[in-house]
């Protein structure tokens, strides 16, 4: 496993034992802000964050409300008391895994009519959250640090702070806004035979549908209903632009983190220039 993760899963795994779950193996499913641990042979999935960096109590809110409404979401672990668990400087919340065995691909109209439900569910909820703006707020201060981006060329570092300002003003004058999932990109929507569900609250927030739009994959949208095109193009635009700048955070923990970051570059520059922006 990744040496940043052997704090995270030894929290994970203790806490486990002690709930009286059977731990003998941990999958590290991703490891960045927050570690994703799937312990065997019980399969509870354990997110893990540092305390100085975690949300558990919201997303533990948030996941108790969605449940009872009906959302798609993986739900929390009931054997596990439903709540965050402090331990070793980390903060851990036990998930219930979702198994994609035997489940097809997930078609657009699929993706588009699970979003819509979880949309329609966090309409009822009753949680503050920040607004999506506090999110383009965190990238821009990080881009105004050449010392925290030091692999950040000056054209680049440009391109990233005029998408944020440009398209963050579109975003800021957007005229619907509600609870938003944050990210429900590919990664974080599982298809499983009962159907697609939602993973991973951290990035809950609010904001208009199509910031959420902008991370499910092109063609989503055309089954979405009310979704405004020039918002949804935006919001791609600004979506693309925060995950970049996130790349070239030298405290960055992802994989391939650079690299990513230098395709995105281009992706933004290529959309950008289709847009007409100068």
């Amino acid at each position: 496993m990744p040496s940043a993760a052997a704090g995270p899963v030894a929290a994970a795994t203790s806490l486990a034992a002690s709930a009286g779950l059977e731990v003998r193996e941990c999958r590290v499913l991703s490891a960045s802000s927050t570690t994703v641990v799937r312990l065997l042979p019980c399969d509870a999935v354990a997110r893990v964050a540092p305390v100085a960096r975690q949300t558990a109590a919201l997303e533990v809110d948030l996941a108790l409300q969605l449940e009872v409404l009906g959302a798609p979401i993986a739900p929390l672990d009931p054997r596990v008391p439903r709540r965050p668990h402090r331990l070793d400087g980390y903060v851990t919340t036990f998930w219930t895994h979702c198994s994609s065995a035997g489940a097809p691909p997930l078609p657009h109209e699929g993706y588009a009519e699970s979003l819509a439900r979880l949309h329609r569910a966090l309409r009822e909820v009753t949680v503050a959250v920040p607004h999506v703006t506090e999110r383009l707020q965190r990238a821009s201060r990080l881009l105004a640090r050449p010392d925290l981006t030091p692999r950040l060329v000056s054209a680049d570092r440009a391109l990233l702070q005029a998408v944020l300002g440009e398209d963050g003003d579109r975003l800021r004058g957007a005229a619907h806004e509600q609870v938003l999932h944050g990210e429900p990109h590919p990664g974080n929507v599982l298809a499983t035979p009962g159907g697609a569900v939602f993973v991973d609250w951290e990035t809950i927030c609010r904001g208009p549908v199509e910031f959420d739009l902008a991370h499910a994959p092109a063609g989503v949208e055309a089954t979405y209903p009310g979704a405004d095109p020039d918002l949804l193009a935006s919001c791609r635009r600004l979506a693309l632009a925060v995950a970049t700048a996130w790349r070239f955070d030298v405290e960055d923990r992802l994989p391939d983190g650079l690299a990513l970051g230098a395709a995105w570059l281009e992706q933004l520059r290529a959309a950008r220039d289709a847009s007409g922006g100068s």
